[in-house]
């Protein structure tokens, strides 16, 4: 007959490895926070951007050139490969001189160069992670890193590396740039505006101002002036200064939230600042398309090959507002070679 605490005890010690198994898969990962010297090193790189963006110190171009045409400062935020580096490189083929590229790739994560048009692009970055105020940061240090480099670099446009481009380098360019959206009434000079979603009627924005306690925000960031929008953006230089100089309202972002179901700190701290601080400025809506039918876990649909035909990008350039979508998300990887085979014929023909 069997010992019963042997028994029990032999049950306990077998237990142990098949808790290491599944226990993982219960609980929810742990969150990334932002170590105080990572937290001073940023300050120091945005406080320098800030500098050089006004003037008031030198603007040392590193990665950038001399030209004197207004350029497009592409900003990918990754944490894998960067697999639609095939697609861009025909994008940005012929158009040196109109734009720079600028990578921030999770150094947590083992992420191949693809060479091209990327090579010495990428910057010092740091761990990121979705629905943390990570996600923030990594912008704002591509957005610094873009100010300083080059001062002509006039737009920035934050993409993703499940983001295509859905028109050519040379369309959006005039989109954006050769054809601002208005004058100053008494002068000829351009006014340009941010392409950023604003939205401030969204049914899941109590529950994500109240994620981190119910008057955490306060006084800095009232439930009436808290917005929400895509976590991608085009920014003008002006609003990246803005971005630059914040301090207040990030105190209150980077707080950590206890209901972490509704903490996306990345599709809040952008819109609910430049709202605050210039709306007329913003147009209110996103350059990048992203399709939230049928999404699971807070994540977009994700396109397979087998959807990825003509009709299919015409569907996703069409826009409700003044501009056409110029980007969409998201790819799964596999989705570059169909994509390449319709790229001169269908994408970069507008």
């Amino acid at each position: 007959m069997f010992n019963i605490p042997f028994v029990l005890s032999s049950a306990l010690l077998l237990s142990f490895p098949l808790l290491f198994f599944v226990v993982p898969r219960i609980l929810p990962p742990k969150r990334v926070e932002i170590s105080l010297p990572d937290e001073l090193d940023d300050i120091a790189l945005f406080r320098r951007a800030t500098l050089a963006a006004i003037g008031s110190g030198p603007a040392v171009s590193r990665l950038g050139s001399t030209n004197q045409k207004s350029k497009i400062a592409f900003l990918f935020l990754t944490n894998t490969d960067l697999h639609f580096a095939p697609l861009w490189e025909i994008f940005f083929q012929n158009n040196e001189h109109l734009y720079n590229i600028y990578v921030h790739a999770d150094p947590s994560f083992k992420i191949t160069p693809p060479g091209g048009v990327f090579t010495g692009r990428f910057i010092a970055a740091k761990k990121t992670q979705r629905a943390t105020p990570t996600l923030i940061s990594a912008a704002r240090r591509l957005l610094a890193t873009a100010l300083l480099d080059d001062p002509l670099n006039l737009y920035f446009a934050l993409v993703s590396q499940h983001c295509i481009p859905l028109h050519s380098f040379q369309y959006m360019y005039n989109s954006v740039i050769a054809k601002p959206l208005s004058v100053w009434r008494w002068s000829s000079f351009p006014i340009y505006k941010s392409f950023i979603e604003i939205s401030s009627d969204k049914p899941e924005l109590w529950d994500r101002y109240i994620a981190r306690g119910k008057n955490q925000m306060l006084p800095e960031v009232p439930f009436d002036r808290f917005r929400g929008g895509s976590q991608f953006f085009t920014l003008t230089r002006q609003h990246a200064l803005v971005v630059m100089k914040d301090r207040r309202l990030w105190r209150k972002f980077k707080l950590p939230c206890f209901n972490l179901n509704s903490c996306y700190p990345e599709e809040h701290y952008f819109p609910t600042l430049l709202s605050m601080e210039d709306p007329d400025g913003c147009t209110g809506y996103t350059l990048t398309r992203v399709n939230w039918t049928g999404s699971v876990g807070g994540h977009p649909h994700l396109y397979r090959p087998a959807e990825v035909l003509p009709r299919l990008i015409a569907e996703l350039r069409s826009s409700n507002s003044s501009h056409s979508f110029m980007f969409a998300r998201k790819f799964s990887p596999d989705c570059l070679q169909p994509l390449l085979d319709m790229a001169d014929d269908v994408i970069f023909r507008d």
